[in-house]
């Protein structure tokens, strides 16, 4: 479904625009409506972060930026607590934006496009905190570009190895 909202998006917000959708993650709105924060680059290679709020006008899905900032701007992110499994998160711009991802692996799917995408378009430090580093680099084994599904193969996959090693008689 995600990568249905992230065509959708891509197509009718970010196209026209003349932007590339890197990443989006569903984060908390008021009420019912659904929001969305988005990591996009633009024409002249700036990285834009926006909220996106996510509207159904009779039967078709409109998508409308009601907050933008760029990352340039982004002076940290707080993961609030690295040993504990929870969606918060804060962004630090001019000012501090508190935000509620969907799910902790969202949080952390976010907080690493953001870094990645500084190491190629900034190179400036930019300050992630309170976020377990295992999670947060591109090259170790709980990251991944295929998002949970691959990450849950692989824990299952060594989980079974260490079933099996744990069952075979020593001798």
């Amino acid at each position: 479904m995600s990568s249905l909202v992230k065509e959708d998006l891509a197509k009718r917000l970010f196209g026209p625009r003349r932007q590339r959708l890197q990443e989006f993650i569903e984060v908390e709105g008021s009420g019912a409506e659904r929001c969305y924060l988005c990591a996009a680059v633009t024409k002249s290679e700036e990285v834009e972060i926006c909220m996106v709020k996510h509207l159904r006008v009779d039967r078709e899905e409109k998508y409308e930026i009601v907050e933008k900032w760029f990352l340039k701007d982004l002076e940290m992110i707080d993961g609030k607590e690295a040993d504990t499994d929870n969606p918060y998160f804060d962004m630090h711009f001019h000012k501090v934006y508190n935000l509620e991802a969907y799910s902790c692996a969202s949080k952390y799917t976010f907080a690493r496009t953001l870094n990645k995408l500084n190491e190629m378009y900034l190179k400036k430090d930019l300050k992630i905190v309170n976020f377990d580093e295992t999670y947060l680099n591109d090259d170790s084994i709980w990251s991944s570009n295929n998002r949970d599904c691959l990450v849950l193969m692989r824990i299952c996959f060594y989980a079974s190895n260490l079933l099996c090693l744990s069952l075979c008689p020593l001798s």
